[in-house]
């Protein structure tokens, strides 16, 4: 199969066809897709991790931020577990650090690419990659553990087995080059469990993700939500039941999400008066 990188659709049903295309397994005879995806609000925004964000010598301060993370916040968690479980705890509350978030829905990524709507004036965008064929470019040792537990996707606990820190991780990169994990984190809570979310972790702090997969064209693709249709996806993903409501359950999702649905049409992204 020939990847057509950028994708632009003017319809729902030109979305969802472009959203689920590749997903057939012949071996098993199941639609199974290997994709992780991830959605934008605005097409024009690359995939800078909130480390990067940061500004300055970001690359610097990456390891004091978790270290001191895990020494405030060890008393509130029950768990006390491996580096990549407490790195995916520290991305869930906010932290900077390398990690991007990702789902295996299409529908949940298609939500955060419509549900901004001070974006509507702006065209989305839904990333698509496969994780499956990004693997296949892991150091031996750890795409020996995919291997020898059949399976595509990693764990905290899978992961640790062969990388125990992100000091290992950056001279396992420098030493065989660059290369992107996907990992589940744990489900600490219902948001986690509801978005059907997981994590991409390079291999360097400095490692943008559009620079890596632009080396690898055959692995992704991202599809273009043109503004003018941002109104309808939004509606739909909303009688589907994906919304703020569900995807962060309590108080603030819920009026975030009905702040949002009771917007009158035609209001969003229009400049706001002082």
């Amino acid at each position: 199969m020939t990847i057509k990188n950028i994708v632009t659709v003017s319809t729902w049903a030109e979305l969802y066809d472009a959203l689920y295309e590749d997903t057939y397994n012949a071996r098993i005879d199941r639609y199974r897709s290997r994709y992780a995806f991830r959605g934008l609000s605005s097409a024009s925004h690359d995939m800078k991790t909130s480390l990067m964000r940061q500004g300055g010598e970001y690359h610097a301060v990456e390891a004091h931020l978790l270290r001191q993370f895990r020494k405030y916040a060890y008393k509130f968690l029950s768990e006390k577990h491996n580096e990549w479980y407490w790195i995916s705890v520290a991305q869930h509350y906010g932290l900077p650090t390398r990690l991007l978030d990702w789902s295996y829905s299409p529908e949940v990524a298609l939500h955060f690419a419509t549900s901004n709507t001070d974006k509507f004036d702006k065209d989305g965008a839904v990333w698509k990659v496969n994780y499956k064929k990004a693997h296949r470019f892991l150091p031996p040792d750890i795409k020996g553990i995919i291997e020898n537990e059949n399976t595509w996707i990693l764990t905290t606990d899978l992961l640790d087995r062969t990388v125990k820190s992100l000091d290992d991780l950056d001279a396992l990169g420098r030493k065989k080059g660059d290369f992107v994990i996907f990992f589940e984190p744990p489900a600490i809570d219902d948001r986690i469990f509801n978005q059907f979310a997981y994590f991409s972790l390079p291999s360097r702090p400095d490692l943008l993700l559009d620079e890596w997969l632009s080396r690898h064209p055959e692995i992704w693709q991202k599809i273009i939500v043109p503004s003018k249709l941002k109104w309808e996806v939004s509606d739909k993903l909303d009688q589907n039941n994906v919304s703020e409501r569900i995807l962060f359950p309590g108080p603030g999702g819920l009026a975030s999400w009905l702040k949002r649905y009771y917007l009158p049409t035609g209001s969003a992204a229009v400049k706001k008066i002082p």
